[in-house]
């Protein structure tokens, strides 16, 4: 009699069962039309590597009709962009979708599918995609279909539908571990008569239980645990050796052992340990997930920017929270002010740099009553700006870690990248030595114990989660003491600052104290005039001369040019006004005195006094640095405060006035040839450059906007004082990393010593290994809070 073998057809592209089916090309099976559609499109644009990095990659695609006409609408279409102009468009899409690392590289390549895509990058844990495209080439319409059509369709709702969506736990593993429970709690009742010696009087039973035990394995095996298999087949087809090799291949040892003992009737096999692996496992990714998920959640929504936003009141300005911005408010923006929220034009000339959003250099001029994307850059004259969209914390934090205003160096490798390879390796050593160690002893049972212990108790997966749960923790921290940081990557680079260079105005002076004195006499009318100039400058002075000069009606600026280190420039009702420190280079400055000169249709009207105070407990926070650090100032200002900063400055500091931008970047750039670890403290604006340069450029705001994409991370003026705090917690978090490491690393070896002697069972190592994750998360934390209190910062 003929022994028949039935093989399962499956779809090429998504792996779900297609016997018989008609849809075939290239001598490739798929289930239907869709999925053989999708393969045509990826095969004609030569994407097929897509089915290298996973099995069976992609989605069932369900035929059904589609009404997208609705998304030809302008109106629609601008409630589900980001940004738009008349050249290009961003948009994110939440793409359920998104579940493997094919998902990534197809995504990540969608511009090979239609040149009209500029880029597209994803976010994994969130299953965004951020697509940038030329909206005159490609429609947003066209852009959907197109992701519909290779598998990805977007979740189109004109709810922030990503924010909404706060847990981003992945369902399917809730599943996964749903079914690996139940499974595991009927082994366990099943597998009582084993665990009393009760086995033996009833065989048949027995049998029973041992075969209804397998049958439970099979889903936990093939379902629960098909991740770890198709990881580990990834990992080895690109001759990579990651972390999920020692699971799937124990995984697969426990089944087999458990399926042959029970068809042999020669034992009750290692179900109980199987499933009960599995489920920890399962739980620990679950707890893993979760702590990212809440830690993502809590930076996007519940941290700010410590930026202020000026809006305008029925009879005066006021300087806001940005958090605090609503839709309906009346905005000002001044010259090189970012555009906080979508927002229409409502008076003003804006000529806006949008290389925030786009990273294209040209600017764009903005006509009344249309609509000006948030992340755009204001030049020229103050503008006002009314917001029809609420701020998206979310979105800001996007934008401000575009790639294209990452630093140039690389940045350090993925720990599991750098250690897998070795780990691995040396635990699958160790495992098949005990095994053979206790084999050649004639001791089955103990090798057997031995070598599924070892492979489980060495999972160094604990060890990858030190550094993310660590640093994150660190960023909470300093959101809550208004440090903003750009990445968990800035904590490292501040641990690493030994040379500390300030900006003077608005660094280490306090705008809110500063006394302004006019020499000279001025009409009600020129005061009208020069304040109407210094209202579109955001810079800390010239928001001093407003205050100063009380004038409450102010009136349009064109021409409005503001040249950094010397003053603004502009043209009001017929009117030439100049405002500045090196205008009128003649006068210089009074009393050594930092002064700004008011010129008006070529006339010498005068200047201003300005009696700058500096920040609170400045000399202590100077003493504090320099006990292990050089500092250095350099200012675009003039000399005048030069006496005074030398009895606040530690002795050899170095001090230098009349600085452009090009110069503060040139002398960043010294110090950094010296071999310095350089942090730079400026306004965000003027100091763009060196913020840059920097290895820590870190932008210092008090009411004003002036924040940087240049630079890693945003200082409130008020914490300035606790910059020493935030290096030495920096310093501790990298220490409370290190000291993970260890504990990390004496558990396995504490474990990997009872394994390989036979006394340490496979489901008591299933049942430590989780435990072992939950104990890091609740070490890092606990110690961070303990710096954090240390370095009084809780």
């Amino acid at each position: 009699m003929d022994t028949q073998v039935l093989v399962t057809e499956k779809c090429y592209h998504c792996g779900t069962e297609a016997p018989g089916s008609s849809y075939v090309i290239d001598d490739k099976k798929f289930c239907c039309i869709g999925c053989k559609s999708v393969y045509e499109v990826l095969s004609s644009t030569g994407m097929c590597s897509y089915y290298a990095y996973n099995d069976n990659p992609g989605q069932a695609q369900i035929q059904s009709v589609k009404h997208l006409d609705y998304l030809d609408e302008p109106s629609i279409i601008s409630k589900l962009t980001d940004y738009t102009d008349e050249k290009v468009s961003t948009v994110t899409f939440y793409v359920p979708a998104i579940h493997c690392s094919s998902c990534i590289w197809l995504l990540e390549h969608l511009h090979k599918f239609n040149p009209a895509i500029v880029h597209s990058r994803i976010d994994f844990l969130k299953k965004q995609v951020f697509i940038t495209f030329r909206n005159k080439e490609l429609s947003f319409k066209k852009l959907v279909i197109l992701m519909i059509s290779i598998g990805y369709e977007p979740l189109i709702s004109l709810q922030d539908v990503v924010k909404e969506k706060k847990d981003t736990v992945n369902r399917d593993l809730i599943k996964k571990i749903a079914v690996a429970g139940f499974c595991m709690g009927n082994v366990m009742l099943l597998s009582f008569p084993e665990y009393f010696g009760m086995s033996s009087y009833e065989v048949q039973f027995r049998s029973l239980f041992g075969w209804m035990n397998l049958a439970f394995a099979l889903p936990v095996t093939f379902y629960c645990g098909r991740e770890f298999f198709t990881s580990a087949w990834t990992g080895i087809k690109h001759k990579h050796i990651n972390l999920d090799i020692p699971l799937a291949l124990i995984i697969a040892v426990l089944f087999l052992r458990s399926a042959f003992e029970i068809i042999t009737s020669s034992g009750p096999g290692f179900t109980d340990t199987l499933t009960g692996l599995v489920f920890l496992l399962l739980m620990g990714r679950w707890v893993k997930q979760r702590t990212y998920s809440h830690i993502s959640f809590k930076r996007d929504y519940r941290s700010y920017f410590p930026v202020a936003v000026t809006v305008i009141g029925e009879t005066v300005e006021k300087s806001i929270a940005l958090e605090e911005l609503k839709v309906g408010d009346r905005t000002l923006i001044r010259n090189n002010e970012i555009i906080p929220a979508d927002s229409i034009l409502m008076k003003g000339d804006a000529l806006v740099d949008f290389s925030f959003v786009t990273g294209e250099a040209a600017p764009v001029r903005k006509v009344l009553g249309e609509i000006v994307y948030a992340g755009g850059r204001q030049l020229g004259e103050a503008i006002e700006l009314e917001v029809v969209k609420p701020v998206s914390q979310s979105y800001l934090t996007t934008l401000w870690n575009n790639e294209a205003f990452a630093r140039g160096e690389t940045q350090g490798k993925n720990f599991n990248d750098s250690i897998a390879k070795y780990f691995s390796v040396v635990t699958l050593i160790i495992a098949f030595s005990a095994g053979a160690y206790w084999a050649l002893s004639l001791d089955s049972e103990r090798a057997w114990t031995s070598f599924t212990a070892v492979l489980i108790v060495a999972c160094p997966c604990v060890l990858s989660l030190s550094t993310p749960f660590t640093l994150s923790a660190v960023l909470s921290l300093f959101d809550k003491h208004l440090f903003y940081l750009r990445s968990p990557h800035t904590v490292e680079q501040l641990a690493r600052i030994d040379t500390l260079v300030f900006d003077k105005t608005g660094t280490i002076t306090s705008p809110d104290t500063a006394e302004v004195n006019f020499t000279g006499e001025l009409s009600s009318e020129e005061k009208v005039l020069a304040a109407s100039l210094a209202r579109n400058s955001s810079h800390p002075l010239s928001q001093k001369i407003i205050k100063h000069l009380g004038s409450g009606q102010y009136m349009p600026v064109s021409s409005f040019t503001e040249t950094p280190g010397k003053g603004i420039h502009g043209w009001i009702s017929g009117n030439e006004v100049r405002l500045g420190a090196d205008y009128v280079r003649e006068h210089g400055n009074l009393d050594g005195t930092a002064t700004s000169h008011l010129e008006i249709n070529g006339n010498y009207k005068g200047c201003f006094r300005i009696g700058q105070f500096w920040r609170p407990g400045l000399k202590s926070l100077f003493d504090e640095l320099s006990a292990d650090k050089e500092l250095h100032l350099i200012s675009g200002d003039n000399e005048a405060d030069r006496k005074k900063l030398s009895m606040l400055l530690p002795a050899g500091s170095g001090m230098h006035f009349r600085q452009s931008p090009l110069s503060k970047l040139k002398y960043i750039e010294d110090l950094q040839k010296q071999g310095k670890n350089v942090m730079m403290l400026g306004d965000g604006l003027n100091d763009a450059g060196a913020l840059k340069q920097s290895d820590a450029g870190i932008a210092v705001t008090d009411n004003i906007n002036n924040f940087s994409p240049a630079c890693d991370a945003i200082l409130n003026g008020k914490s300035t004082s606790l910059l020493p705090a935030f290096i030495r917690q920096s310093k501790d978090a990298l220490k409370t990393i290190r000291m993970s490491f260890v504990i990390s690393g004496s558990y396995n070896l504490v474990g990997v010593y009872f394994a390989v002697q036979g006394l340490l069972s496979p489901l008591l190592a299933a049942v430590l290994m989780p435990l072992s994750t939950i104990s890091v998360i609740l070490f890092t934390s606990t110690l961070t809070r303990y710096y954090a209190a240390k370095n009084k910062l809780s």
